[in-house]
């Protein structure tokens, strides 16, 4: 059930939403995700001071990589847009959040340690 009038439009423009009231929420708009992905961003989500984090653009790489890794990419306006790989593909991640990149790093390395 969505709770407010900005959730049912946010539903409307981007598709699911799976919102928390008192923590941020995961934006669902691709339907093809790294395996394991989605598990791991709703942990990071936990973390306090992060608002939103939305998955982006999947694709292909050369390199292999056996364990899912999430990198810090580079700042953007409001938060930081990390590189979430896993075999020989790779995913954007954007997450909107207050915290300094030092901070999200190590939330990210207790995500990624559980």
């Amino acid at each position: 059930m969505l709770r407010d009038a900005s959730q049912r439009s946010q539903h409307l423009l981007t598709g699911k939403i799976m919102a928390n009231p008192s923590r941020g929420r995961l934006v669902l708009n691709h339907s093809t995700h790294i395996p394991g992905l989605i598990p791991l961003l709703e942990r990071l989500l936990k973390q306090e001071g992060i608002q939103t984090i939305t998955p982006g653009v999947i694709g292909a790489v050369r390199s292999h990589s056996p364990k899912l890794k999430l990198k810090i990419s580079v700042p953007i306006r409001g938060g930081f847009k990390a590189i979430a790989r896993q075999g020989k593909t790779v995913q954007e991640v954007f997450i909107l959040t207050s915290l300094s990149q030092e901070v999200l790093e190590s939330a990210i390395a207790t995500v990624l340690a559980k």
